[in-house]
């Protein structure tokens, strides 16, 4: 197995050189290169560097949507023997120039115009910058080029060039640098070797079953370990294909066109796909609902039977040709063997409703500091509610307070330029410390409660893990997103926002005259709606843990906002402050 990323990109290249690796849309067609197309382009963009002047271990950021040329921007750092960071699109220009300035990039590699300002406005902080390159457009300065004009300087660099470079290069050099959320302060730069990476997918493959035959859609931020596993580092292992989404606007489409074998969505995702499919079928007539209600007691009895290695109930087989194949097939993933989530807490209730479609969605556990998943679960093997097993050649643990700690081959190298935060998460034994607290079951099934920093801390000295309760509030129809309070009160409030593909639905349901959000937040009858759903669930709670109040905010937490990060994690912090009189009032 090779050990750098180049020499995997360059054997997968020469084992499947005519299959496709990249599927992309351009004028409303599919457009195509094979492996051989993207072997050969990767040495290209590395040769066009190395004619920029740039130095192995000197940082190339890349800020675009999910596309051929953020790939290729990236690999071909790495043939260059240099450093790809990843910046988000929906980061603030201060974000965008911390994390350029901090890793010292020498070249930026910016998708269109926007992007383009964005970075120029900031060229007065960021010395070493030397050029940047633009995928769309051809804008005429002397230190920016488009993409073919870039592309073309690789004519004077000969491929020994970059031979040599490939020569020098071990497997635990830094490949990559990931930089973190940054939900309690400014983000760290995560370094990764290329062992990390190929050990984990070379483990990771065969356990997942994969091949040259398999498919995967990326429209997820590339800038994340999660999809970079997903979408470039799998695909590159098992000669697989990846198709780019044209936007997440149209993803729903693009699902259906791609068709993957392996669909990863963070919970958020799944969330929207739930709403809809609920959506769809309160419309739907009363005999097409009876028939998926009893299909789908079918299904949910069905998949804790295979968890348990036992047979489905009767007539599940009837349930799925009735009901489960087409939905499968209405949301493209029919051909999906593979459907997994990770990144963020998700509901019980979420998992429940795609398992009763005959869908299971397989969680995994990880993080950036261990290059992505840390644990697995497959088809084969996992459990509704629990984020599988650890990595198979890995270690996985609780400390005595609970926390998550990780060993293994694919921990990270440490955080770039911060020695004390690398000594405070990574021990002298190796372990990862994650942050996290969870359980680990009998049979070694790994199931996340909360964050050990975010855990409520009441006045009277109750600890109170946000997160499972979230969940619960998440799964009231109508509730699209919760964010629970009593951090040194003396009880709990809720702050929520209400789902605009449901609340019509809801409100006719329950009597409630109000057709949208603004008219649902100030409609006594959907309130009282609320109300009996939030007791229903208190009722289950400790006392201490029961929700006294609530206040349902105006418009959904979103990245743009600030609210979110980019892979949907709440920054309770800013949702603190940004509603901090919505809260005053619920304890005033």
């Amino acid at each position: 197995m090779p050990t750098t990323i180049p020499a995997l990109l360059s054997a997968t290249a020469k084992a499947h050189g005519d299959r496709p690796a990249m599927r992309w849309k351009r004028g409303g067609e599919w457009q195509t290169a094979t492996w051989r197309d993207y072997g050969r382009d990767a040495r290209r963009v590395a040769r066009a560097l190395v004619a920029l002047g740039v130095q192995p271990g000197q940082c190339v950021v890349v800020m675009g949507w999910n596309r051929p040329e953020w790939f290729l921007a990236a690999t071909g750092a790495m043939h260059a023997g240099a450093v790809p960071v990843g910046v988000y699109t929906t980061i603030t220009p201060d974000q965008v120039r911390y994390v350029a300035h901090h890793c010292e990039a020498v070249v930026a590699v910016v998708e269109n115009r926007v992007h383009l300002e964005t970075i120029q406005a900031l060229r007065a902080h960021l010395p070493r910058l030397k050029a940047v390159i633009v995928m769309e457009g051809a804008p005429a300065s002397e230190d920016v080029h488009g993409w073919d004009d870039f592309l073309r300087t690789a004519e004077g660099v000969p491929e020994e060039r970059v031979d040599e470079r490939l020569v020098g290069q071990k497997p635990d050099d830094l490949c990559t640098l990931i930089y973190t959320s940054g939900t309690t302060g400014p983000p760290k730069a995560v370094m990764i070797s290329h062992r990390n990476v190929t050990w984990l997918t070379e483990v990771g493959v065969p356990h997942l079953k994969l091949t040259h035959e398999d498919h995967f859609l990326s429209y997820l931020p590339l800038s994340h370990i999660a999809e970079q596993w997903n979408s470039l580092y799998l695909p590159m292992t098992c000669g697989g294909c990846t198709w780019f989404a044209e936007s997440l606007e149209r993803l729903p489409d693009d699902l259906r066109e791609a068709r993957p074998t392996l669909f990863f969505g963070v919970p958020r995702v799944w969330e929207k796909i739930q709403a809809r499919i609920q959506s769809a079928g309160a419309a739907a007539s009363l005999p097409r609902r009876l028939v998926a209600r009893w299909a789908r007691a079918k299904g949910l009895a069905g998949g804790y039977a295979q968890q348990k290695g036992r047979s489905p109930p009767a007539l599940y087989g009837l349930a799925r040709r009735l009901v489960f194949d087409k939905v499968r097939e209405r949301l493209g993933l029919d051909r999906a063997r593979h459907c997994v989530t990770s990144a963020a807490p998700i509901s019980l209730g979420t998992l429940e409703f795609f398992l009763s479609l005959g869908i299971p969605i397989l969680e995994v556990y990880g993080m950036s500091e261990v290059t992505g998943p840390s644990t697995l679960s497959v088809n084969e093997r996992y459990r509704t509610g629990r984020a599988g097993i650890a990595m198979p050649g890995s270690e996985l643990r609780l400390a005595p307070d609970g926390e998550i700690w990780m060993r293994g081959p694919h921990v990270f190298l440490g955080y770039l330029k911060d020695p004390a935060a690398t000594a405070e998460t990574l021990d002298a034994e190796g372990w990862v410390h994650s942050g996290d607290i969870g359980e680990i079951d009998a049979d070694g099934f790994l199931r996340v409660t909360d964050r050990k920093k975010e855990l409520l801390i009441t006045s009277g000295g109750k600890n109170i893990a946000p997160a499972p309760i979230e969940a619960m509030l998440k799964t009231v129809p109508g509730i699209a997103q919760a964010v629970l309070l009593g951090d040194r009160r003396n009880y709990v409030a809720a702050l929520l926002t209400l789902d605009p593909d449901r609340v019509t639905e809801v409100a006719t349901r329950v009597g409630s005259p109000a057709r949208d959000i603004d008219a649902a937040r100030d409609c006594p009858v959907f309130r009282q709606y609320l109300e009996g759903e939030i007791a229903r669930i208190s009722d289950g709670l400790a006392r201490y843990e029961r929700i006294r109040k609530f206040a349902i905010l105006p418009g959904e937490l979103t990245v743009a906002g600030g609210e979110l990060t980019p892979t949907m994690k709440l920054k309770r912090a800013v949702i603190r402050d940004k509603y901090a009189q919505e809260i005053e009032r619920l304890y005033a």
